[in-house]
This record gives C-alpha cells, sequence and structure tokens, in this order.
C-alpha cells in the first residue's frame, strides 16, 4: 500500500467518524435506521450520478420495471452491476461507506452483498410497499447494512420509511410486488406483514427529506416503504448492502 492510499483510507475513515458518530451508531442499532448526512463528498456524488446515468442509458439483463401500468411515470430498478460500472465500483469501495458500514454492524468485516439502482422518473405514482428486505435473501446474520444514496433532492414525502425497531423480528412472509405471490418460503412458514399504513399511530415511522450526498442506513429486517414521486422531481437512488462478521453465506432460514 503507497502512502497516498493510506492517506485516502485515513480519510475515508475519518469521515465515517464524523457522519457515524457513537450516538447514531446506538440509534442504529436501536431503530434499525439512520439518517447519515454529507456522507458523499461532491466529487464522489457527481461520479455516482454519471454511474446511475450510464446505468439507465443501457439497464443490464437483470433490470424490471417496478412501475404499474398506467403509471405516468416510470419507476425502473437494475441490480448487481458493480462489477462493471467503474462509478458503482468506486462508489462501493473507494468512499467511507464500508467504514461507516463497519461501523454501523459493530463488525470488524465488511463485505459487499450487491448493488441495486433504483429510479422514479417525475410523476411516478406507483408505491414501494411497506417490506423487510433480507426474507428476499440468501442470508441470515444480524450484522447487516442497507444504504440509500439519492443522487437528487428528495422530499419528505417521496422519502424511504421505517418503522422503528422491526429490525428485531420476527421475519415476515416476503411476497411479490406484483401480484403478492410466496416465492421464497411456503406459504403459512412465516408471519404475514401487518397493515402498517392502515395504522400508522400504532407503531413509530420514520423518514427524513434528504439532499444530495446524504443518505440513510437500514438494517435488511426493518420495515420500509417509499411513496411515489411529484411531477417536478426525479428520484435516482443507489443502494449498496453490505455484510458483517456473523453472516454464513448460502444458509437457509
Amino acid at each position: 500500500m503507497t502512502s497516498a492510499d493510506r492517506d485516502s483510507r485515513s480519510m475515508r475513515r475519518e469521515r465515517a467518524v464524523a457522519v457515524a458518530p457513537p450516538d447514531l451508531v446506538a440509534a442504529f442499532q436501536r431503530d434499525g435506521a439512520v439518517c447519515l448526512r454529507g456522507v458523499l463528498g461532491a466529487a464522489e456524488l457527481q461520479r455516482l450520478a454519471r454511474g446511475i446515468d450510464s446505468n439507465l442509458a443501457a439497464p443490464s439483463p437483470r433490470a424490471i420495471v417496478a412501475s404499474r401500468p398506467g403509471d405516468p411515470g416510470l419507476f425502473i430498478e437494475d441490480f448487481c452491476n458493480w462489477q462493471h460500472n467503474a462509478d458503482y465500483r468506486a462508489t462501493a469501495i473507494h468512499t467511507a461507506l464500508p467504514e461507516v458500514a463497519a461501523r454501523l454492524m459493530q463488525s470488524a468485516t465488511v463485505r459487499l452483498y450487491h448493488d441495486h439502482m433504483l429510479t422514479k422518473e417525475p410523476g411516478t405514482t406507483t408505491r414501494t410497499p411497506w417490506h423487510q428486505d433480507q426474507p428476499y435473501y440468501n442470508i441470515d446474520g444480524g450484522q447487516n447494512v442497507s444504504f440509500w444514496i439519492p443522487v437528487d433532492a428528495v422530499r419528505r414525502a417521496s422519502t424511504l420509511e421505517f418503522v422503528a425497531g422491526s429490525h428485531r423480528g420476527p421475519w415476515l412472509m416476503p411476497r411479490t410486488f406484483m401480484d403478492h405471490q410466496a416465492k421464497w418460503f411456503p406459504e403459512g412458514s412465516l408471519a404475514e406483514l401487518p397493515d402498517i399504513d392502515g395504522a400508522r399511530d400504532r407503531h413509530r415511522i420514520v423518514g427524513w427529506a434528504l439532499e444530495p450526498g446524504d443518505a440513510v442506513a437500514f438494517h435488511m429486517l426493518t420495515l420500509h416503504a417509499a411513496a411515489g414521486v411529484d411531477s417536478d422531481r426525479r428520484r435516482r437512488v443507489f443502494s449498496l448492502r453490505y455484510l458483517g462478521d456473523d453472516e454464513a453465506r448460502g444458509s437457509a432460514r
């Protein structure tokens, strides 16, 4: 490792401590979701936006359109492109995000699980329904973190919302978003998702308006959802998922 590499790593660690101080780490452990202000610098943000736009211009075979027929906007997602998208790779590896992940997970090791691009074009009405991420994944460990990183300003009404404390479980039945099929676990093997929106006052729901460079970090079991976007606002988001010490790959629940 060169001296320049050591200096760069030291700077990333200093930024990680600044954006994820002990009280925020404690909040992540307690609530399963926190807001990180200024986690990416201007040059890093510009690079990530370039990567997203490149991805949108040439989606991979894994890309899906997640908006419903007749939606006046467009919701598109793409997955697992960091090995082919240099801007995604740099964001995942050469920013403070891995160091922040280690702090939030309280883990000595950090492994990149996958990347996920989510873009809602202006006027998209399709909601992202309430769900947990981990039941959709082939992972079982408790040390994990997802970053949701917008490169456009996000209003509170269009941001990702979380049920604080829901990362403590239980695991809930994962279903397809469009037709609600159970494809990952047999019917009846997990509890069903409660009606969060029908009883919002019974839950502590948190969410934050975000500026470019901000991010939210959340545990893969934390219940979360998002609304559509206004007609004057685009919402390009890059998500990264990291695993910690206790993850046994290939495990099944």
